[in-house]
C-alpha cells in the first residue's frame, strides 16, 4: 500500500499547459519555472466564494434549510501593497537554478555525488589556511526513542560530560542547539555545575546555536509555529543564561525555507547553515563556489532580510562527509570508530590513535581532505563539523576525539611550510573569521563590495541520493499534522485571552482570585509540548510508533486540555464559566460536549480569536430539536437543527444538531441564549435520499422532512450567489455556477492510489517512491513524478491570465499538479517497508483523520505578468485565517447565578485586512513561571494580489498602509509602553518613529514589547 491521494481537477475550462504549482507558506508564491500557471477560463466573472470540501454519506444529501448567505460590502476599497516593496533583486534564484540543471547523476570518484578536485601546493603561500573544527552532538528530541527516553540514556551524560571535559582545556569548544533538552538538564543540575557552564559560554567555549526550543521541520511547519518555538527557546536562554544566539544550525531537516531564514534574521541572527540540499544542486553550487551565500526574501528590496548562510556541500552531517570529499579517509578521523568500539568504518580502513610516529602521515592526509574541501569556497577560511546523532555521550569519546585532533593540530600549527592554521572553534567562530577575510561588518551585511552572492528561493524537494525524494513526509502520519494546527489555533486564542485578562485585572485590580501563576504554568506547558511537535522527526510524521504516540499524549491531549483551562478560566474572569469540545485520546476525534437545552436560558459564549469581525457558523450539540437561539439584546437568531448521524441510516434519538450564523467582534466574546421552545426562525432541515434502485431504511428521522429521489441526476446545493452540482454517483462536486452571469465551471474530484516501485527501494515514512509514472508539468518533466511533490502549508491554487482556483487548507500535505489543470493532494499513505533513512520500520498506524479545506474561485480584474512570484488574494488570506482559526463557541455552566449577557469587545474596529496579529503572548517576570506585566505583541503584514476584485465578498476590514494607531484600536485599555524589538525579544531596536503608530512594509514581520492598562 501506498499514498491515497485526493485529486481536484477544472475539466473544460484549461486551455493551456501547466506550468507548475504554487504553494504557500508564509513566503509568496513563485511563479513560472518548478511553481503553476494554470489556464482557467470562463465565459464571464469566475465566482469567488467558499466551498467546504467534506465528506457525506454516500446516499445521503442534506438541502440546507436556508439559503441566505451574509454579505457586507467593503466600506472603502482595498489598497494595493506599496509597488516598491513588492520585488527583490538577487545574483541567483533557485527557479534558474533548476532550469539550468539537468539531474543527471554521473559518478563523481571518491565524491560520489560531485566531482574530482584538485589544487597546486604553493596556493596557501601568502595567505594560510584557516580550519575550523567545529564539535557538535545532535540530538533528536525524539525518533526512535521518546524524548524523555533519549535524555535518560544519553542527552544528559553528553552535557554532564560536557561541563567536565571543556573545563579540563580551554582550547576545547562545543556548540549546543535545542533547548528543549538543555533546559531539562538545567531544571536538574546544581547551582555549581549552572555556575561551570555559564562559565564556559563566558569563555567562548561553548555556544549556542539558533536556540530555538528544537531544530524544526521547515516543511510542515506554519510560520506562527516556527516562531513560537523560537521565542520559547530564546526567552528561556535569556533568562537562565543571559545568551543571545548569533548564528542558525540546521543540519537535520529535510529541506530548507526562505522562511526560516527570515524569522531567524528578525530573531537578530546574522548567520546560519544548511545540511540537507538536493545533491545535484550542491554539487552546481560547489562548483560556482556559490556554497556560501546571503540569503534573501523574494520580495525584499533593500536587503534588510538578508542573512549569511554556509550550505554543507556532501551528502551527511557525519564525520564520514564533514572533513572533505572522500568518506573513506573523513572515516579515518572519526576517533569514536577506533578498533574495539560498538562502531566502526563502512570503508574497512579504521582510524589510527595519533602517535609521535604517525602523525605526520596522518596530519598530512587530513590537510589533503581540507585543502579539497577550501576549494569549493571563495575564502581561505574553512569550516569542519566533527559530529553526529548523540555524540559525546561518553566521556572516552571526548578524549578520543579531543585529544587525537589536538594532536593533529599541533602538528599542523607547528610546521609553517603547511601554510595552514587549525583549531576547534564554534559555528560563530567561523563565521566571524569567514566575515573578517571578506572585509564583511562582523554582524550585519555592510560591506563595501560584496564578497558572496545573493540567493533568493528554497530548497524543496530534497533528495539525498538517485531518484529518492524526500516528498513522502509531505503527509506521512496526517492525524497529527492535522491535530497540531487545531493546537496552534488553541494556544493562539487562550495567549491573546490570557494577556488581555492580565491587562483588564491590572486596570481594575480585579478579582483577587484570579490564578494568573497557574495558568501561565499551563500556558508554558502547552508551548514547550507543541514546541517540541515541531521538531523534524514529530510533525513530519518519521519516529517510531510508540514516540508518535508519546507526541500524541503529552503534546497533544494535555495541550487542549490545558488550553481550555486556560481560556475557561480567562472567559470567567468576564463573567462566564465555559466548557467545550473533549478529545478522549491521542488519536482520536475530537467530540462534541451535548448542551441540555430547558426552558430557562442556556448561555451559549462564542469567542472571535482572529482580529477581524466576522460572521461565521457555530454548531453545538443539543438535546431536543425543539430550540430558540436569542443574542445578548433578546433578539431572536435564525437558526437550523439537524439530525446527528450515528452511521448513514440511522440518526441519533436524542441529540441534534444546532447551527446558526454567529457574529463576533475582533477578539471578542459574543453571547448567545439557548432556550427549549417552538420557534419559526429555526427551521428543520430537510433530508433527500438517493434510492438508485434499492430501498433505503432510515430510522430516528420524525423531526425532519424527507424525499427520495429515484433517478441519477445531479443534486443541486445552492444560495442567491452560487448553484454547486453534486454526483449522485460519487457524492463529490461536479459543477460550480455563478448565478451573477450564469457562468459555470467544471470540476472533478476522484480519489486515486499509489503503489510502490517494484525496485529494491521503495517509498518509507521519508520517501515517496511510486510505481507509476505519470508526465510532470512541462518545464520540471526532466524531474521524476516524486520530485514535482511540494509542502502544502497553506494553500496552493492554479491560475491564469483571467483567474485563479485555490485551495485552502487547514494541515499541511504534500500537493502537486502533474496534469494541466489538475491538483493533486496526499491525503494518506500506509506503507508496509522501511526505506532505509534510520527508522526501521513501516506506517501502518493510520488513523480517521478529519482533514479540512476550502476552495476558492477568483476573477481576475488585472495582471501584473511582470514579477517572478505572486502573491494570494486578500479574501484567499482572509478565508485561510477563518478556516484555521474557527470561532469557539463554550457553554456556561448550568449552575452559574446571573451569568453576564454583556459582550466583551476589546477592540473598537477590525485590524486592516491586511495585518494579522501572529500573537498576544504574555512574557514571563524574573520569578520563575510567572508572568510580567507585558507581553510581545507579533505581527505579520500579510503581501496580497490585489488584481482580485474584493466587492461583495463579505469582508469587513479595510487596508492602511500597513499602519496601526493601536491606542486607537483600543476600546478600554491604553497603551502604557511599547517598543519594537527583535522578533523573539533578545534586541531592542531604537527607533524615532511615534511608538504608538505602527507602520509595516508588506511581508514584514515584527515584535513589540508591549504593556496595556
Amino acid at each position: 500500500m501506498a499514498p491515497f491521494l485526493k485529486r481536484v481537477s477544472t475539466s473544460s475550462s484549461i486551455t493551456r499547459a501547466c506550468s507548475g504549482l504554487t504553494s504557500v507558506g508564509m513566503t509568496p508564491l513563485k511563479r513560472g519555472g518548478r511553481f503553476c500557471n494554470l489556464s482557467l477560463q470562463s465565459a464571464g466573472p469566475i465566482l469567488r466564494h467558499l466551498v467546504e470540501v467534506s465528506t457525506l454519506p454516500k446516499n445521503l444529501l442534506r438541502e440546507p434549510a436556508s439559503r441566505g448567505w451574509p454579505l457586507v460590502l467593503l466600506e472603502e476599497p482595498v489598497r494595493c501593497p506599496e509597488a516598491d516593496d513588492r520585488q527583490g533583486t538577487t545574483d541567483l534564484t533557485m527557479l534558474d537554478v533548476y532550469d539550468l540543471l539537468s539531474f543527471d547523476n554521473p559518478d563523481g570518484g571518491v565524491w560520489k555525488q560531485g566531482f574530482d578536485i584538485s589544487y597546486q601546493d604553493n596556493e596557501w603561500d601568502n595567505e594560510p589556511l584557516q580550519v575550523f573544527v567545529v564539535p557538535h552532538s545532535h540530538n533528536d528530541p525524539g525518533w526512535l526513542k521518546t524524548f524523555d527516553d533519549y535524555y535518560r540514556d544519553q542527552t544528559q551524560h553528553i552535557l554532564n560530560n560536557m561541563v567536565v571535559k571543556l573545563h579540563e582545556d580551554s582550547r576545547r569548544k562545543m556548540i549546543w542547539s535545542e533547548i528543549s533538552y538543555f533546559s531539562k538538564w538545567w531544571d536538574n543540575i546544581d547551582e555549581q555545575k549552572r555556575d561551570a557552564v555559564r562559565r564556559l559560554i563566558e569563555s567562548g567555549q561553548l555556544e549556542v546555536a539558533t536556540g530555538g526550543w528544537v531544530m524544526p521541520d521547515e516543511a510542515s511547519t506554519h510560520y506562527s509555529a516556527l516562531i513560537d518555538q523560537l521565542v520559547e527557546g530564546h526567552q528561556w536562554l535569556e533568562r537562565n543564561l543571559g545568551v543571545k544566539p548569533k548564528t542558525g544550525w540546521a543540519v537535520d531537516p529535510f529541506g530548507h525555507t526562505p522562511t526560516q531564514a527570515y524569522l531567524l534574521r528578525q530573531a537578530g541572527l546574522s548567520n546560519m547553515l544548511i545540511q540537507r540540499v538536493h545533491y545535484t544542486v550542491k554539487k552546481h553550487f560547489a562548483s560556482q563556489k556559490t556554497l556560501e551565500f546571503f540569503w534573501r526574501q523574494n520580495w525584499d528590496q533593500d536587503s534588510s532580510s538578508d542573512i549569511l548562510c554556509h550550505m554543507m556541500p556532501f551528502y551527511s552531517y557525519d564525520v564520514p562527509h564533514t572533513c572533505g570529499p572522500d568518506p573513506k579517509i573523513c572515516c579515518q578521523y572519526d576517533f569514536k570508530r577506533l578498533p574495539g568500539g560498538r562502531i566502526s568504518c563502512p570503508w574497512r580502513i579504521p582510524p589510527q590513535a595519533i602517535t609521535d610516529n604517525n602523525v605526520q602521515e596522518r596530519a598530512q592526509t587530513l590537510l589533503d581532505q581540507y585543502r579539497k574541501k577550501s576549494k569549493l569556497f571563495r575564502t581561505n577560511v574553512l569550516l569542519v563539523p566533527l559530529g553526529d546523532d548523540f555524540r559525546y555521550t561518553e566521556a572516552v569519546e571526548w578524549d578520543q576525539q579531543f585529544d587525537n585532533y589536538q594532536k593533529l593540530f599541533d602538528y599542523m600549527n607547528s610546521h609553517p611550510e603547511l601554510h595552514v592554521q587549525a583549531q576547534f572553534g564554534t559555528i560563530s567562530d567561523y563565521f566571524e573569521a569567514l566575515r573578517k577575510s571578506t572585509g564583511m561588518d562582523p554582524v550585519g551585511i555592510n560591506v563595501g563590495q560584496l564578497a558572496l552572492p545573493v540567493l533568493s528561493g528554497d530548497f524543496f524537494t530534497y533528495a539525498d541520493r538517485d531518484d529518492h525524494y524526500w516528498s513522502g513526509y509531505f503527509t506521512s502520519r496526517p492525524f497529527y499534522k492535522r491535530l497540531d494546527r487545531v493546537l496552534e489555533s488553541h494556544l493562539r486564542a487562550a495567549e491573546v485571552l490570557y494577556s488581555l485578562t492580565l491587562a483588564n485585572i491590572q486596570k481594575y485590580g480585579q478579582p483577587n482570585d484570579y490564578p494568573s501563576v497557574d495558568n501561565y504554568k499551563l500556558l508554558t506547558e502547552a508551548r514547550r509540548n507543541l514546541g517540541l511537535f515541531q521538531h523534524h522527526d514529530a510533525i513530519t510524521g518519521t519516529g517510531k510508533d510508540w514516540v508518535v504516540v508519546d507526541y500524541g499524549t503529552s503534546e497533544c491531549v494535555e495541550d487542549i486540555c490545558h488550553l481550555f483551562t486556560t481560556t475557561n478560566i480567562c472567559i470567567r474572569f468576564f463573567a462566564f464559566q465555559p466548557k467545550d469540545d473533549v478529545q478522549p485520546s491521542q488519536d482520536a476525534l475530537p467530540r462534541k460536549i451535548i448542551f441540555e437545552v430547558h426552558e430557562k436560558p442556556r448561555l451559549l459564549v462564542v469567542y472571535n480569536p482572529t482580529e477581524q469581525a466576522r460572521m461565521s457558523m457555530v454548531t453545538v450539540y443539543v438535546t431536543t430539536p425543539k430550540v430558540r437561539v436569542l443574542n445578548a439584546l433578546g433578539h431572536v437568531v435564525r437558526a437550523q437543527v439537524s439530525a446527528v448521524w450515528n452511521d448513514a441510516s440511522h440518526a441519533a434519538a436524542d441529540v441534534f444538531q444546532l447551527s446558526f450564523v454567529a457574529q463576533a467582534a475582533p477578539l471578542g466574546l459574543s453571547v448567545y441564549q439557548l432556550m427549549e421552545g417552538m420557534e419559526p426562525r429555526t427551521e428543520a432541515a430537510k433530508y433527500m435520499f438517493l434510492q438508485d434502485g434499492r430501498q433505503i431504511s432510515v430510522s430516528e428521522l420524525e423531526h425532519f422532512r424527507q424525499f427520495y429521489q429515484q433517478d441519477a441526476a445531479p443534486v443541486h446545493i445552492e444560495n442567491p450567489h452560487l448553484k454547486l452540482s453534486i454526483s449522485t454517483a460519487t457524492g463529490l462536486l461536479e459543477k460550480m455556477r455563478l448565478k451573477e452571469d450564469d457562468s459555470e465551471d467544471l470540476v472533478k474530484v476522484e480519489f486515486v492510489l499509489y503503489g510502490t516501485t517494484s525496485n529494491k527501494d521503495k517509498s518509507g515514512a521519508y520517501l515517496f517512491l511510486p510505481d507509476k509514472e505519470v508526465q510532470p508539468r512541462k518545464t520540471m518533466a526532466k524531474l521524476p513524478l516524486q520530485a514535482n511533490f511540494y509542502p502544502m502549508t497553506s494553500m496552493v491554487y492554479l491560475q491564469d491570465s483571467s483567474g485563479r482556483l485555490s485551495l485552502l487548507t487547514a494541515q499541511s500535505l504534500g500537493a502537486a499538479s502533474l496534469k494541466s489543470g489538475q491538483l493533486e493532494v496526499i491525503m494518506d499513505r500506509r506503507l508496509n517497508q522501511d526505506d532505509n533513512r534510520g527508522l526501521g520500520q513501516g506506517v501502518l498506524d493510520n488513523k480517521i483523520t478529519a482533514n479540512s479545506f476550502r476552495l476558492l474561485l477568483e476573477k481576475r480584474s488585472s495582471a501584473d505578468e511582470t514579477a517572478p512570484y505572486s502573491y494570494p488574494s486578500i479574501l484567499s488570506h482572509m478565508s485561510y485565517m477563518y478556516l484555521n482559526h474557527p470561532l469557539i463557541s463554550m457553554a456556561v455552566n448550568q449552575r452559574s447565578d446571573n451569568p453576564s449577557l454583556t459582550p466583551y469587545s476589546p477592540l473598537s474596529a477590525s485590524f486592516p485586512c491586511d495585518m494579522h496579529l501572529v500573537n498576544l503572548r504574555a512574557i514571563q517576570s524574573k520569578v520563575c513561571l510567572s508572568p510580567s506585566e507585558q507581553a510581545a505583541l507579533i505581527l505579520h503584514r500579510k503581501g496580497f494580489d490585489c488584481g482580485f476584485s474584493n466587492r461583495n465578498t463579505g469582508l469587513l476590514c479595510t487596508t492602511t498602509r500597513g499602519k496601526i494607531h493601536l491606542e486607537k484600536l483600543l476600546t478600554d485599555l491604553k497603551v502604557k509602553s511599547i517598543t519594537p524589538v527583535s522578533l523573539s525579544l533578545m534586541h531592542t531596536h531604537n527607533s524615532d518613529a511615534d511608538p504608538q503608530e505602527i507602520s509595516l512594509k508588506p511581508m514584514e514581520i515584527r515584535t513589540y514589547r508591549l504593556q496595556l492598562s
